[in-house]
């Protein structure tokens, strides 16, 4: 593994352990010319992913811009990073084992939404207004009330 301080090409294992979700291996590794410590992940990829994109542009499954998404919508929100950990590799598992290696990006958008609607409607109606493209404050107020009626039922 390349060093990220100073570009070395190798590192030595210092310490392996799983993750709290269980999904990768956390490595802590010393760069063996520096002497820098870092931290590597390591999972489990069932096949290459491709997103197709709106226009048919077609792009590799990027996990970290899944993660990124999320993060965003649910940023200053009271929920345990384990439970959004989960949620991101539960869409990932999901992508994976259907059989399929290229994936509509309108596919990912419907299971982030219905992960978030589980997890926190505030960081659900964040991310909608992003993913269904709100243009209005009206257009906020109708989704919340559905979310609201949802939640009520």
């Amino acid at each position: 593994m390349r060093c990220p301080y100073c570009g070395h090409e190798d590192s030595q294992v210092k310490d392996s352990r799983p993750t709290d979700d269980g999904a990768a291996i956390r490595r802590r590794r010393q760069c063996e010319d520096c002497g820098a410590r870092f931290t590597t992940f390591e999972r489990i990829q069932l096949r290459d992913l491709t997103v197709v994109k709106s226009e048919d542009r077609r792009e590799p499954f990027d996990r970290d811009k899944l993660a990124r998404s999320i993060a965003i919508a649910c940023r200053k929100r009271p929920i345990d990073p384990i439970r959004i950990e989960r949620l991101i590799s539960g869409i990932q598992r999901q992508l994976e084992t259907s059989g399929e290696s290229e994936v509509a990006s309108k596919q990912i958008g419907e299971l982030v939404m219905e992960g978030l609607r589980g997890l926190d409607s505030v960081a659900y109606i964040r991310f909608a207004s992003v993913y269904k493209d709100f243009a209005e404050a009206r257009d906020f107020r109708e989704f919340a009330g559905t979310v609201a009626e949802a939640g009520e039922s």
